[in-house]
Order: C-alpha cells, then structure tokens, then sequence
C-alpha cells in the first residue's frame, strides 16, 4: 500500500476582471467624495481635522470636566468643616447661654435673700441649700443641708424668694425638713398688713395650680381690704415671728353668713423653683420669752 500523501492546497486567486471592477468603484468613490467635500491641498491636515482635533477636544473636556469636579469636591470639603465649625459654635453659644441664664437666677435668688435678710435684719439666721424634695411639681416638703449642728431647731421659721416658705418640723445632725405653707396641713395665723385684720391662711396643693393658696376667717367689716394686699404673719401666731410677707390677696368673697371673708392668696415665694433659704435661728417661742 502507497502512504498517503495530502493534497496541496490551491491558493486563491482572484480573476483580474474582479480587479479592475474593484479599483473602478474605488476611483468612483474618491471621485464622489471629491466633489462633496472641500478636501485641502494638504490630506493629511484634513485627515488630522477630522480625526485627532476632535479626539483632543474631548479630552479637554473631560479634562475640564474633572478639574470641576475636583474643586467643586474641594469646595464641599470646606463647607463641610466649615459647617462643623458653624456648628460647634452654636453649641458653645448654647452652652454659654444656659450659663448665663444660671447666673442671672442665682443672682435674682441672691438678690430676694438679700431683701429678706434686711427685712429680719433683727434676727440670727443662716442660709442653706434646699438638697431634697418630694414627687411633686411644688415643693411643699423639702430637705436643706443643714440641722442641729448649724443651731437648727423645730419651728424655726424658713423664709425664701420674697416671704415665708415654712417651718422645720424635723431635724438631724446635718439636714432639716421643712414644711411649707402651701402644705395641705398648714395654717398660719396671719394679718392684712394694711388694715391688720386678722385671717387664716391654709395650705392647698389643688389649689397651686392656680399659683395660690386659701385663706379664710377674715373680718373686715369696714369692707377695707382689697385684692392686691399684702399679707403677713399675724403677732399672735404661736409658730411664726410677726410680720414676716406671705402673699397678696388675688381674690376675695363674702362667706355665706355675712360675717366672715374668704378668697386665694398668691404666695410671694415661687414654690416650683426653691433652692435657696434662709433660716431664722430664733423660734417665737424664745423670742416671746427674751421678751
């Protein structure tokens, strides 16, 4: 048997007649395109204004493109800190606010215990920190830093803001409790101070609601006394030193027989805010007695 031998492969070979058409519809191309475009007498600056100036002006778009982009990213940058420093500031500014809005209450409360202190200049007292109090909105009970150790004793009048605030009713080593007159236990023995009639004030938590308290037993039978007057402690109150300011009449009626007044009175200390107090180391009791 003869090995087998693969057959050559035949080159392809196109006729010339293919040629010539191809060449003859090229020429009538390059002729067509002649005459419809303006082809300068140099090809390849033609070739270049078609091809890489407009290539090059893309990339300098995109060029400007992103340099816009990176200030346009610079300059969100720096408004962010910018922001942030803006930001910071207030907050300083908030801080610094709330201080002085501090400073302004304790130089208010500062002010009322000076006035109270020349108002019982007579007297020996000190002055605490209220440090505890009950659930409520009104501090009608409360705690203060100081007790036996200080010369705090039981009855000892309390006096806050613009008046009376109440009397301790127990004490420690080194902390009192007091009662306030706007406790609902509370009376105190009191007096208009412009007609010096005598009245009843009692403690009523319902009634601070309203920012006032009651008070009851007012003889004024010459129809003297007036919404506005000053009430005080009464000279024949057995717990509290004579003519200490409780509050302000707010309102006032006639009791059903005819003889005696009742109403509200709006207390002269602010009971939602107490912090500071001053305590008169003299109860009536001895005072009645030195004398």
């Amino acid at each position: 048997m003869s090995p087998y031998v693969p057959k050559k492969q035949e080159k392809f070979s196109l006729p010339t007649k293919y040629w010539m058409m191809i060449l003859i519809a090229a020429c009538l191309i390059l002729l067509v395109v002649t005459f419809l475009v303006d082809i300068p007498e140099n090809p390849a600056g033609f070739v270049t204004g078609y091809t890489i100036v407009p290539m090059q002006k893309g990339i300098t778009s995109i060029g400007s493109y992103l340099v816009d982009r990176k200030e346009m990213l610079v300059r969100i940058a720096d408004l962010q800190k910018e922001n942030e420093e803006l930001k910071n500031e207030i907050t300083a500014l908030n801080e610094e606010n709330i201080q002085l809005k501090q400073d302004k209450f304790e130089l208010i409360e500062l002010r009322k215990l000076f006035d109270l202190n020349e108002m019982v200049a007579d007297y020996e007292k000190t002055g605490a920190t209220v440090i505890a109090a009950g659930t409520g909105n009104w501090f009608d009970s409360f705690i203060i830093d100081k007790g036996k150790n200080a010369g705090i004793k039981r009855d000892m009048n309390v006096l806050a803001g613009g008046g009376l605030c109440g009397r301790v009713v127990e004490v420690g080593p080194n902390w009192s409790r007091v009662m306030a007159v706007i406790d609902d236990t509370s009376n105190v023995s009191a007096q208009v101070l412009s007609t010096s009639d005598r009245l009843i004030v009692s403690g009523d938590l319902q009634s601070m609601k309203e920012n006032h308290i009651r008070f009851s037993d007012l003889y004024d039978d010459k129809n003297q006394v007036a919404v506005g007057d000053k009430v005080v402690t009464s000279n024949i109150s057995d717990k509290f030193l004579p003519g200490i300011l409780i509050g302000y009449i707010s309102s006032i009626e006639t009791d059903p027989n005819n003889l005696t007044k009742s109403g509200y009175i709006t207390p002269a200390v602010d009971f939602a805010h107490l912090s500071e107090v001053i305590v008169i180391l003299q109860n009536k009791q001895v005072v009645e007695t030195e004398k």
